[in-house]
């Protein structure tokens, strides 16, 4: 007999968890609070960008949609840090706000294992053995369940500030989840008080673009979605536009910092650091004498403009003069005003690495109700908790994804402001590209169920497809007088001997694709044009970054040794004489169930680890 879950939100998180549990078979119950907002974008309509991009393949690869969603939306597309090595390349492509959520809305009504409710979920109850049995609504309707997965985003218990005006809604004046907070206290949850924010939106009439220098897409595009044709999504792009503050804009914020809802005492909640409202840039970079200032379209059939780099919670008139200070904005009309927000979530050492809380079964938690901040760190914790809890016991190590830092970090260290992933928080970046995610996890993907059998054999003949090439090449020497020419062209040292393909190819000034015409063809596979495209580029990085990916990888089993030494479930750390007291406590506390995640617990220090390691040898 199929399980019945229920998923209690449907941003990013709640639609993957949906997606997810309802691709394993089972029957899957979304509450939403209104059933127009489904995927909404309440901040910058966008999709990737830096380590973001990352997040958003690897859920693609475990067979998530928000890379088939964007690919289907998008109106702009730029591949970030180009220039640098593929380990930081990053994807990122402004989307058409509302076909975004309309697309999202058609997948879930579409598969037939999900139901959509409009309606809030008030109490979470459980059974004599802590164990999840049913949910509550606000009509007093009481659904039975053998699973709950919380993806409230920021609606829970939410208010909404800007100046001295408070209201208490969820983000675009939408209405608040306010009940939820009391069940989950009530079921021994510790709760935080986060607060994130939000720009202006203002009218593309009134836009002096002249002043601004326009930032066009990627002429050659790349999809998220490694199933997604890149010939299939080549149309015209809108463009964006680049502007700055001014000295006057910083004098406007100084001025009137005061009657910000952050620095008049209104907001007591903890700020995300990494995307700092414009009156934080003013006082935290005194020093700068201006800030980018992007102008991005929210779709193709509005003329509202998002305004990134100016979230603010300053009141509307000093907003208005605040934008209008800024080139190109002189006479900007506001359609929508700039706010911050509050909203509850928990804290996150209180789950599984299943992102499953500790202390009651079938309870699951992803997104924004965990402390992070992101559309795609949503998305990635929803598609891992559906699938937890449809039974795949699915745990990713920090050497195998972006998603198994993100889940590691805030599982494993908890976080005491709104987190965001970046590529400094993964120790095995050059493992972990974006553009190797399917051949880390499509398998995964597929012994978990996610991956449908088709996409699993495209993906393996993909795999030996790379093998095979790798292994030609290492075989063709080509001799001066073939190379030589080519060499000079790319300013690059002739040979005097013959020389290894794959040795040409290691050089920063050349690549596979520069050798090729000196080259037989070689055998392709029956697969599409643009799985071939990206089986080319898979050999160039892996022969180009042999030696260092090897290194890394020598790291990762060094790594995986320690990560998977099992710590008894039943121990109890008070008993282990050295521990310092502050380990004791974070130990007993978050329970980790490796020697690599007790590694990892803030508070526990290299000295305790030397004496849990002599403990455990003493187990033996």
């Amino acid at each position: 007999m199929n399980k019945h879950i229920v998923v209690i939100g449907g941003g990013h998180a709640g639609c993957e968890a949906a997606l997810a549990a309802a691709r394993r078979g089972e029957r899957v119950t979304m509450f939403v609070l209104n059933m127009d907002s489904i995927a909404l974008m309440p901040c910058n309509p966008c999709i990737g960008g830096s380590a973001k991009g990352h997040l958003v393949r690897e859920i693609d690869a475990l067979g998530g949609q928000m890379g088939k969603a964007i690919d289907k939306v998008f109106i702009q597309s730029r591949m970030l840090n180009a220039s640098k090595g593929p380990a930081v390349y990053s994807l990122r492509a402004q989307a058409d706000k509302k076909q975004y959520m309309l697309y999202m809305k058609q997948v879930l009504e579409s598969e037939p294992l999900i139901s959509l409710r409009e309606s809030e979920v008030v109490e979470i109850q459980v059974d004599d053995n802590s164990r999840i049995s049913a949910v509550k609504t606000e009509s007093g309707m009481i659904v039975d369940c053998d699973a709950v997965i919380v993806c409230t985003g920021t609606y829970l218990n939410a208010r909404c500030l800007y100046g001295e005006n408070v209201t208490y809604t969820g983000p675009s004046g939408l209405r608040a989840s306010k009940a939820l907070s009391d069940s989950l206290k009530s079921l021994g949850f510790t709760l935080q008080r986060f607060k994130t924010g939000t720009p202006a939106r203002i009218h593309k009439r009134s836009i002096d673009f002249s002043k601004m220098t326009k930032q066009p897409g990627d002429e050659k595009l790349v999809p998220f979605s490694f199933e997604t044709d890149h010939h299939s999504i080549k149309r015209e792009q809108v463009p964006c536009y680049l502007t700055y503050t001014t000295q006057d804009t910083h004098e406007l914020i100084r001025a009137s910092i005061h009657r910000s809802a952050m620095y008049s005492g209104l907001i007591q909640a903890t700020g995300t650091r990494y995307c700092p409202s414009i009156e934080d840039k003013i006082v935290r970079f005194a020093d700068k004498e201006r800030h980018p200032v992007f102008i991005e379209p929210e779709g193709l059939d509005t003329m509202e403009m998002y305004v990134q780099g100016m979230s603010s919670a300053l009141p509307e008139d000093v907003q208005v003069q605040v934008y209008r200070s800024v080139p190109g904005l002189e006479n900007c009309e506001i359609m929508r005003v700039a706010y911050a927000i509050e909203y509850d979530c928990i804290d996150t050492t209180q789950l599984t690495l299943e992102l499953e809380a500790k202390h009651i079964k079938g309870l699951f938690f992803a997104g924004q109700i965990n402390g992070s901040s992101g559309y795609e760190e949503a998305a990635a914790q929803g598609l891992i908790a559906g699938l937890n809890a449809a039974g795949a016991a699915l745990v990713l190590n920090r050497a195998e994804g972006y998603i198994g830092v993100l889940i590691d970090d805030l599982v494993t260290k908890g976080t005491k402001e709104p987190y965001r992933m970046m590529t400094s928080r993964a120790e095995y970046r050059l493992l972990l590209r974006q553009d190797n995610a399917d051949l880390r996890l499509t398998e995964i993907g597929y012994n978990v169920g996610s991956i449908p059998e088709e996409r699993f054999r495209l993906y393996k003949q993909k795999e030996e497809a790379i093998l095979s090439e790798i292994s030609r090449l290492g075989k063709i020497t080509l001799s001066p007088s073939v190379v030589n020419g080519l060499l000079e062209e790319k300013n690059s040292t002739p040979i005097k001997s013959g020389a290894k393909v794959t040795e040409l190819i290691k050089r920063p000034e050349l690549s596979y694709v520069d050798l090729s015409s000196l080259l037989e063809e070689p055998l392709r596979p029956n697969i599409p044009p643009y799985v071939w495209d990206n089986v080319l580029e898979q050999v160039n990085i892996q022969i180009k970054y042999e030696g260092y990916i090897a290194l890394q990888m020598e790291q990762a089993v060094s790594f995986r040794k320690m990560e998977n030494r099992p710590l008894p479930p039943n121990i109890d750390y008070n008993n282990i004489k050295g521990l310092r007291l502050e380990a004791q406590q974070k130990l007993n506390a978050i329970r980790p169930v490796n020697f690599g995640q007790a590694s990892r617990i803030t508070g526990v220090s290299p000295a305790d680890l030397s004496i849990l390691m002599i403990y455990l040898k003493q187990l033996e």
